[in-house]
């Protein structure tokens, strides 16, 4: 029922692609409807995923774990390149595909006279991508990959008129900031493996009870590294000097 779930990574992450190598000698219009469509493809296999969960008994609708290659297997660690698929990404998925979509559609007439409307377009399908890839994460590993790539996405919209030095400076500015959170985010990884000999949900989750009655010192630093990222991402307090500035993209 949730096979199809990866289609909401490939088809962002394509038109990224796309856009990138090809997209200087479409048309404008083009551009910006190969953009539209991979972003509604996506919203559209995230309705199917809510129908999918919906049928189910409401005690049924727990993650479901999909492997899509087993990508690194060592003697005490394993690395799955995998996506968990649960209520809360799903809805995640529809704000993120859904409301991406309408910006997308939106930025067709905004961005019309923009010289360089398939760069833009090529960087809104990667924000979708990193936000897409952070919540199906089913790992701490590709959270951060995620993480990383969503505030990479920041930095190329809010610099994307590189003509402007204020837009160049806030550009930077929000690099850094959000650089801050990926290291708290990092560091949170870290004790989390040294802690659970795992960085997957299901395992640390199911662990964590049980942890927390151990250690709650180790827990209470996972947690603290965590919002350091979370704060950086979000523009909290003190890491939110980068938000006034970002409009300039």
């Amino acid at each position: 029922m949730f096979a199809h779930a990866w289609l909401i990574l490939l088809l962002p992450l394509g038109g990224f692609i796309f856009l990138s190598w090809y997209g200087d000698r479409l048309t404008k219009r083009l551009s910006g409807l190969v953009a539209c469509a991979t972003v509604g493809g996506a919203f559209f296999v995230t309705l199917t995923l809510l129908a999918g969960l919906l049928i189910k008994d409401p005690a049924e609708r727990v993650g479901h774990l999909q492997v899509l290659y087993p990508w690194l297997t060592m003697e005490t660690f394993r690395l799955d390149l995998a996506i968990l698929v649960d209520p809360l990404s799903v809805f995640m998925l529809l704000v993120i595909t859904g409301v991406g979509f309408l910006i997308h559609v939106y930025s067709m007439g905004y961005m019309h006279d923009d010289p360089e409307y398939a760069r833009f377009f090529s960087y809104m399908n990667l924000f979708i991508f990193s936000m897409a890839l952070l919540v199906l994460a089913a790992d701490f590993f590709f959270l951060i990959v995620g993480w990383a790539l969503v505030g990479l996405a920041s930095y190329l919209l809010i610099g994307f008129w590189t003509h402007k030095t204020s837009a160049v400076k806030a550009a930077r500015k929000a690099f850094v900031m959000n650089v801050i959170g990926d290291v708290g985010m990092v560091i949170a990884a870290f004790i989390i493996f040294n802690n659970f000999g795992t960085i997957s949900y299901l395992e640390v989750f199911a662990a964590a009870p049980d942890k927390f009655l151990e250690n709650d010192v180790t827990m209470l630093l996972i947690t603290l590294f965590l919002l350091v990222g979370a704060f950086a991402k979000s523009a909290q307090l003190p890491l939110h000097t980068w938000l006034p500035d970002a409009m300039e993209g």
